[in-house]
């Protein structure tokens, strides 16, 4: 029987770095090129790319054979979503635009079985289970789901203390570029004021025993935030690291 152990959940509270990738390219043959790499884990992205249940699903069996651990991002963290992305099988949910404590709260009975939450129950027909070859996994499921929420907007900023406070959300993640929107610094997410709000608000999730974590290119503001304690860093984007290699390889071999 193959182990189900969360290794990133379990990192996590561990406080130990993992380095990510951003995965935009729904796709499960660009997914499992991405993953020889083997980053500690891999943003399947539904919420700014094509993605659906369908497409993860072919991303994480793509990703199975490989030494990393994928974490889905919906477009948004509708009930319904949630259950669908657990049952084939997600373990790690990115949640993003979470404004306030009362939608934490939601999220978190969302991704959980009664009478703890109300996540609805089907595992004994879906992947997650087995097609429930797992007669024990409704029992520890509870365990095995990573809840990670988003905070990028004015409101959860101003909420970030109170969304932090909320139990069963194991980590928050910092979304520069909304937040650098948010602060009147549109495409700035490296702007000095954008920096020194993520970075109080990296201490404020930390400060709770929470993981921070963040996306950034900028391998200089990478390495600034895993110094600050960040234990979920995405370091690149698949889409981006592909056009800009396509662009710079045409760039070697200018036409006459």
């Amino acid at each position: 029987m193959p182990d189900y152990t969360n290794r990133f959940k379990q990192s996590l509270k561990a406080g130990k770095a993992n380095i990510g990738l951003w995965i935009s390219i729904p796709d499960a043959f660009t997914t499992e090129i991405c993953a020889t790499a083997e980053f500690d884990w891999m943003l399947l992205d539904g919420e700014h790319t094509p993605n659906d249940p369908r497409t993860v699903l072919s991303q994480l069996q793509a990703l199975a054979a490989y030494n990393t651990q994928a974490v889905a991002r919906p477009a948004v963290g509708d009930t319904h979503v949630l259950k669908q992305l657990l049952d084939v099988g997600v373990q790690n949910l990115l949640i993003p635009m979470v404004d306030t404590p009362e939608q934490a709260r939601g999220l978190v009975q969302a991704v959980r079985y009664p009478p703890h939450g109300i996540r609805g129950v089907g595992y004994g027909t879906a992947r997650v289970s087995r097609w429930d070859a797992r007669k024990d996994y409704a029992q520890g499921a509870k365990d095995e789901v990573c809840l990670l929420v988003q905070v990028e907007t004015a409101l959860g900023l101003s909420n970030l203390d109170a969304i932090c406070q909320v139990e069963g959300v194991d980590g928050v993640f910092l979304g520069p570029s909304d937040i650098s929107a948010a602060l009147g610094y549109l495409g700035q997410p490296g702007h000095p004021e954008v920096v020194a709000t993520i970075e109080r608000c990296i201490a404020t999730i930390i400060g709770h025993g929470l993981a921070a974590g963040i996306l950034t290119p900028d391998r200089a503001l990478a390495k600034r935030y895993l110094e600050l304690g960040c234990t979920f860093v995405a370091v690149g984007l698949d889409a981006r690291i592909l056009a800009q290699g396509v662009r710079e390889l045409r760039a070697a071999f200018p036409s006459n």
